[in-house]
């Protein structure tokens, strides 16, 4: 990103007029500037020496701009290096003595310290809670005379079990108030009562005076609608002491309200004032939905009174090429492929996510499981998901910080993300137990000889007295699961009762005995749905749903026999790098619904049937020899082993999106629709139609000899055919490189972005999908070029670069406006073949 002086523009520096006539004149002291422009970054070797100073623009993520090293790098964390990153920019800002100044991070990673004009501000550790200081008493009077530094010590570059990227990450505001104000996150709107015809809003404010003299003051709410109009507003005469904080209540009432909805996720906006003499002296505008949740222990879910299912994605922050440092519109495409599919929830996994991706979740309609953390007391292995195996000083996580920091980082984690109406649940702890040894000990399913289950899928082979009595005679650790959930429920508490406190239980049967669950109001069960049953009967008043779940029909399926069981979170919605332990060349993990470049997988067609009324069909084929499907008596293909659909765990079998083949070589071809009957044709020969009845894995399945042409697959719903269709055909020889572009206008605001999609095809348009060559970008205008990606898990060619080799013929550029209005043009060129353009239009940032 280049060199501007954007950020002297001043962001939201609200003037709202005063809505009454005694409150005409605004005088507000209140600046928000967008503090992500000009920044230098240099990058320190091991040796302490560092690289030369290079302008970047934030949010930055270094790690990914490296090469994949399989020699120095981990899988835990994709292969990408860590190490110690400088940041530092120059800005002025001189502050009246009624004013004080905050920076305020979204998300550092990790390990990071502040100083400002050569003082120390402050540390933060943790790579992903927002912090704040106020940096009143660093700023220089003289103009332009500011200088703020931020180091950020990566150099335990595998301190988690995927990929976290390194730096500056997420975005950073300065603030600028006057010394009686509103404090960072001061608001907080809920909606306690609603019916059809009003909603009750009440909006606890914060009010802070730094003044050592005593103040009188109006505090005002407006409430306005997604069209502008004010629909409610109340006012209240406060006095506050000097040098005191004083939290108020507003109540207030709208009528006729429209709710938040996963399918019309209405918002509204609190715009709170502080007045003193007539005069707006401090404005906090707070964007909220009107929406009740309720989670019952044998009903399941409630979404404004109305029953429904959770259909949910868990998610890793990694945006793959662009790592950590997501563009809005790189998570937009994403997100909106997941809403395609069916997917009304998300569960950030296993760290609080960024303030701009819970936006979009409002704004898009996702419930939202926001995680705090991921280790407590006692560390994690990082190469693998379990307790500690040998102690490294590159693996040192947040365990390091946990005794020290856990409550102030959950503290600011819930009152940052309280006032999205996406979120519906805190939940404290992922997969915790492991970590704990002697729960898992007590379950029965290990350090138990006499047992010959399957963990996935057996029921716990101890009985609960059995666990309980375990419990009582195994050896206890420094630290106690369920005192520590406890703790942490707490805190929780103490700043939000209107969502439900939950947590990932890896080790359900013991976490209901061990204390951990007590401090839950949803106990989520990873990976055991084959004892959603054994739960709901030992334990009747807890609420139980699937919270981290295989992309299965079979998982799906558990949860629609039950009506107890609110949902699932399927693991995953996205590939994402790391997790990958000496899977060189593998980075990545590959269980997401679609791929690190966005491309929708077999399974996400699958999940789209499921979780979808409106009909769907989607053909994939296979040589029968690599198929998991043999031919029966009949010739019908069958599974080579009877039910293995009903164990199927993280991947997807193998599949082709192709139908290109040796004549006559023997295939499998799989349909995967809602329909209640397909009808597959080649060639406009029919090859039968088949009844989804008659398949208890869900996938329609024909054996076909190959022969050149085109595949079409009908559907038929109660003996009527649909207007959906699916058909793949046989590609010839490679011809050209086609472009496509998701949006063909940027705004030169140095955020927007675009994706590109590179398709080899034949000289028909049909897709090459079944070979690769490398493509190379040429890009003739001003933007930045992001990176580019094939979706492999395998892919380890660098990100930043304009060439890549294929995979399944196709490759994924994304490019970034900068700040200048410019036409944009993209080329595309393999050898041999002829060159793919498109246009990229950037406009003025007023259009």
């Amino acid at each position: 990103m280049k060199n501007y002086l954007l950020y002297f523009t001043l962001i939201g520096a609200l003037v709202t007029s005063c809505n009454t006539k005694n409150q005409s004149k605004t005088e507000l002291a209140q600046i928000k500037r967008d503090f992500n422009f000009d920044w230098q970054f240099k990058l320190m070797d091991t040796t302490g020496k560092t690289a030369e100073w290079k302008n970047v623009g934030l949010p930055h993520d270094w790690s990914v701009e490296a090469s994949f090293d399989s020699i120095n790098g981990e899988g835990a964390t994709g292969y990408l290096p860590g190490g110690t990153g400088l940041y530092k920019k120059t800005f002025p800002l001189q502050l009246k003595p009624d004013e004080k100044a905050y920076v305020l991070f979204d998300g550092v990673y990790n390990n990071s310290e502040v100083v400002l004009n050569g003082e120390k501000v402050g540390a933060h550790p943790y790579g992903y809670s927002p912090f704040y200081f106020d940096i009143s008493s660093y700023i220089k009077s003289e103009k332009d005379s500011n200088v703020i530094e931020i180091k950020v010590d990566r150099t335990r570059y595998a301190d988690s079990r995927w990929y976290t990227g390194s730096g500056i990450y997420r975005d950073i505001k300065l603030l600028v108030k006057n010394k009686l104000h509103i404090p960072i996150w001061g608001v907080f709107v809920t909606t306690p009562k609603i019916d059809d015809n009003r909603a009750e809003v009440s909006v606890s404010v914060e009010i802070e005076n730094d003044f050592p003299k005593d103040k009188k003051v109006d505090v005002r709410t407006e409430i306005y609608n997604a069209d502008g109009k004010k629909v409610s507003d109340k006012t209240i005469n406060l006095a506050i002491a000097g040098n005191k904080n004083s939290k108020e209540q507003l109540s207030l009432t709208m009528e006729k309200p429209n709710l938040w909805k996963v399918d019309n996720p209405h918002l509204y906006k609190a715009v709170t004032s502080v007045v003193e003499d007539g005069k707006i002296i401090d404005q906090e505008e707070t964007i909220f939905g009107v929406r009740s949740i309720r989670f019952d222990a044998n009903e399941g879910f409630f979404l404004n009174g109305e029953n429904m299912k959770i259909k949910g994605v868990c998610l890793h922050h990694d945006g793959g090429l662009v790592g950590a440092a997501v563009p809005d519109d790189v998570w937009r495409r994403r997100l909106t492929k997941l809403k395609v599919a069916g997917c009304n929830a998300i569960r950030m996994s296993h760290n609080p996510g960024s303030e701009a991706f819970l936006n979009l979740c409002d704004e898009m309609g996702f419930l939202v499981q926001d995680e705090f953390f991921d280790e407590w007391d006692n560390p994690k292995d990082k190469r693998k998901n379990m307790n500690e195996q040998s102690v490294d000083y590159v693996t040192r996580g947040y365990t390091e910080h946990f005794q020290e920091w856990a409550e102030k980082d959950l503290k600011n984690t819930i009152l940052a993300h309280r006032n999205h109406p996406s979120i519906i649940q805190w939940s404290i702890g992922n997969e915790i137990e492991w970590t704990y040894p002697r729960n898992a000990d007590a379950t029965g399913f290990f350090n138990n000889m006499g047992w010959q289950g399957n963990y996935f899928f057996s029921e716990p082979p101890f009985t609960p007295e059995q666990i309980k009595e375990q419990l009582k005679t195994l050896p206890k650790g420094k630290y106690d699961i369920g005192k520590t959930a406890q703790k942490l429920a707490k805190w929780t508490k103490e700043l939000d009762t209107t969502r439900y406190v939950t947590a990932n239980c890896i080790l359900p049967s013991a976490s209901h005995l061990s204390g951990y669950t007590d401090a839950l109001d949803v106990v989520g069960y990873s990976y055991r749905r084959v004892i959603y049953d054994y739960g709901h009967k030992n334990y009747p008043n807890k609420v139980i749903m699937g919270t981290e779940n295989l992309p299965q029909w079979h998982e799906w399926k558990a949860v629609m026999e039950r009506p107890f069981i609110s949902g699932l979170f399927l693991w995953t919605g996205i590939d994402y790098m790391g997790e990958s332990n000496g899977g060189w060349p593998k980075k990545g993990t590959n269980s997401g619904l679609l791929n690190s470049a966005g491309f929708e997988k077999t399974s996400y067609h699958m999940m789209k049937t499921l979780w979808n009324d409106s009909p769907h069909l989607y053909i994939t084929t296979q040589s029968l020899d690599k198929s998991i499907f043999i031919l029966n008596s009949l010739g019908e293909p069958v599974e080579k082993k009877k039910d293995a659909w009903k164990e199927a765990l993280w991947f997807w079998h193998d599949t082709n999106e192709f139908w290109n083949y040796d004549v006559n070589e023997p295939t499998v071809v799989e349909v995967y629709s809602n329909c209640d009957e397909v009808e597959l044709f080649l060639n406009d020969t029919s090859l039968g139609r088949k009844k989804l009845d008659d398949f208890a894995d869900r996938i329609y399945k024909w054996s076909v000899s190959f022969a050149a042409g085109e595949l079409r697959a009908e559907g038929y719903i109660d003996g009527k055919k649909v207007d959906a269709a699916a058909q793949i055909k046989t590609a010839k020889d490679p011809h050209a490189v086609q472009l496509s572009v998701d949006q063909t206008e940027l705004r030169a605001n140095a955020y927007d972005a675009a994706h590109i999609i590179a398709q080899i095809v034949d000289i028909d348009g049909t897709p090459v999908k079944h070979l690769n060559s490398e493509i190379t970008f040429t890009i003739d205008g001003d933007v930045q070029l992001l990176g580019v990606d094939n979706g492999s898990e395998r892919n380890v060619q660098d990100f930043q670069s304009n060439k890549i080799v294929t995979d399944q013929g196709r490759a994924l550029l994304i490019l970034q406006s900068n700040l200048k209005a410019d036409i944009v043009t993209i080329s595309a060129t393999s050898e041999g073949l002829k060159t793919g353009e498109v246009t990229l239009k950037i406009i003025p940032t007023d259009k």
